[in-house]
């Protein structure tokens, strides 16, 4: 009987929300749970878990106390064995992380799947380098990493493949990471931090990020940039997404822009910059919304990674016909399968967005992209 390992970093991506483009760093988190913010891994975890109850009779499942994935676990419906408990913190820290993973590597686990972000990756890589085969379950505000599943489903039905032994073979993806003080400050400094083997099945890995633009791409975000603000219409409230490819609307507006971030232009003019998902809900309210974003290149997504502000809640309201999609030809180029992505955290509203979208790709070209 194969021996499967979980991980919960149950702070992982609590800032996202409210837009502190991380969760690194234990002020980060009281901050982020003083505004309202709401842990979200571990739901995350829970929705990979239950794509594997079908064979939970196939496979043990081993994990750390509390939150950390015996709570997720059991929730489900696992009785799983628990090889080790946190030293009694308040919150879950880093260490935490590391000292689980050292358990589960020597209980010798086939794959060890773990919810969290870039930091929990790199928590866990420090500990099993390329020892032991892993699967993440995307629950960052920051998923540079290649280690990911496409979304918590897509993690449990290939750790069930793997398991059930139709997915033999792993691949050595990378660990990412970047500085979140500078991310903060509108700079990326991404870093390669060293490769973990994750099972071979590109259908459900979300791939790197790419990153880098061709001198076409200017002239491209610069058509997008035109297009959009002559459509702009008197009295909608705009909301401006993350990206370099979103930057060029705000410099063609003579606008200040988060690059990291979510700015509100109405009548073109700033209303709010470098928005958190409550202040998004109170401007939309009652007022005509449109949502404007670019996907992240290699990896296709359009909502769910760096730009959890845009949350369920804010997309309902603004509704999915009022959801643009920018992306220069370059950009298009790289995306996987010729697809877009969504992984909002809420299967509904990723249901709602999916199905064919019109992606603006210069001033007058449009493209046809599947949204999954």
């Amino acid at each position: 009987m194969k021996r499967l390992g979980l991980i919960v970093n149950p702070l992982a991506g609590i800032g996202g929300r409210v837009a502190f483009k991380g969760s690194d760093g234990a002020d980060i988190v009281e901050r982020a749970l003083a505004l309202g913010a709401v842990p979200l891994a571990p739901s995350r975890a829970v929705d990979a878990l239950k794509k594997l109850l079908p064979l939970r009779d196939d496979f043990e499942l081993m994990t750390y106390s509390g939150s950390m994935g015996a709570d997720e676990a059991e929730q489900c419906g696992f009785a799983p064995t628990v090889v080790g408990r946190t030293e009694g913190a308040a919150r879950t820290t880093a260490d935490d992380t590391r000292r689980a993973a050292d358990a589960l590597s020597r209980e010798k686990v086939d794959l060890l799947l773990f919810a969290g972000g870039d930091g929990t990756a790199r928590d866990i890589y420090d500990v099993v380098g390329q020892k032991t085969p892993v699967l993440g379950i995307p629950a960052g505000v920051k998923i540079h990493s290649a280690v990911y599943a496409q979304n918590p489903a897509a993690a449990g039905k290939l750790a069930g493949l793997f398991i059930e032994g139709r997915v033999k073979r792993t691949k050595e993806l990378e660990v990412m990471d970047i500085d979140e003080d500078a991310f903060r400050e509108g700079e990326v400094r991404a870093k390669l931090y060293g490769y973990m083997r994750v099972p071979d099945e590109p259908r459900f890995t979300q791939g790197a990020k790419g990153g880098g633009h061709s001198s076409d791409d200017g002239f491209s975000m610069l058509g997008i940039a035109e297009r959009i603000v002559h459509d702009m219409k008197p009295g909608v409230m705009y909301l401006v997404g993350s990206g370099s490819t979103t930057r060029a609307i705000m410099e063609k507006l003579g606008l200040p822009n988060t690059l990291l971030g979510i700015d509100v232009v109405k009548d073109r003019q700033l209303v709010a910059a470098d928005c958190t998902e409550r202040r998004l809900l109170e401007l939309i309210d009652g007022q005509p919304a449109e949502v404007i974003v670019t996907p992240i290149g290699g990896q296709g997504y359009i909502l769910g990674r760096g730009n959890q502000q845009l949350s369920p809640d804010v997309l309902r309201k603004v509704g999915p016909d009022h959801v643009t999609v920018i992306a220069t030809p370059a950009k298009v180029g790289s995306l996987p399968s010729h697809q877009i992505r969504v992984d909002t955290g809420d299967v509904d509203v990723d249901e709602m967005l999916r199905g064919p979208h019109r992606v603006l790709s210069g001033a007058a070209e449009v493209t046809i992209l599947e949204v999954v």
